[in-house]
C-alpha cells in the first residue's frame, strides 16, 4: 500500500494536486495512504509576547485546515480519506521532507508554484528544496 504526502499551501495550483492524484490513484492496485500537509509560518516574537501559546496553536491549526479543505473535500468525493497535518516552521521544505521521513512516505506529490512567487525568486523554490532534502521521490506538477 503506497503512502503519499501532498504539501498544500492553499493556492489554486496546489488544489490541482487533488485532481491529478484522484486520477492517479485509480491506477494503483492497492489503496494508498494519503497525507495532506500545510506548513504555517510562525508569527513574530513580538506577537508571541501578547498572544498565548494555545491561542497561537489554535490559529495555526485553523489556518492550516482552511488551506487543506478543498483538497480534502475533492479526495473524499472520490472515496479517499486523507490524514491532515498542520506544521509550523520557518523552513517549509525541511518540515515537508521531515514529515515524509517520519510517516515513511513512498512519494511526495506537489506543485512547482503556489504562493510567494516573488519570495521564491530571491530565496529559491520550496519545491526544489523539497527535492533536494527528501529521501523519497518527489513528483512535481505544473
Amino acid at each position: 500500500m503506497p503512502t503519499l504526502l501532498m504539501p498544500i499551501d492553499g493556492s489554486e495550483a496546489s488544489a490541482r494536486v487533488a485532481d491529478v492524484l484522484a486520477a492517479r490513484l485509480a491506477l494503483y492496485r492497492a489503496p494508498a495512504v494519503l497525507h495532506l500537509v500545510n506548513v504555517q509560518h510562525p508569527v513574530g516574537h513580538d506577537v508571541g509576547q501578547f498572544v498565548g501559546h494555545d491561542t497561537l496553536q489554535d490559529y495555526h491549526r485553523e489556518e492550516g485546515l482552511k488551506a487543506l479543505e478543498s483538497v480534502r473535500a475533492t479526495l473524499q468525493a472520490v472515496g479517499h480519506s486523507p490524514q491532515l497535518h498542520v506544521l509550523v516552521g520557518e523552513d517549509p521544505a525541511a518540515a515537508i521532507a521531515g514529515l515524509a521521513t517520519r510517516l515513511a512516505c513512498d512519494e511526495i506529490l506537489m506543485t512547482t508554484h503556489g504562493r510567494g512567487a516573488l519570495t521564491k525568486l530571491f530565496l529559491g523554490s520550496v519545491a526544489s528544496e523539497v527535492v533536494r532534502l527528501a529521501d523519497v521521490p518527489v513528483t512535481l506538477l505544473k
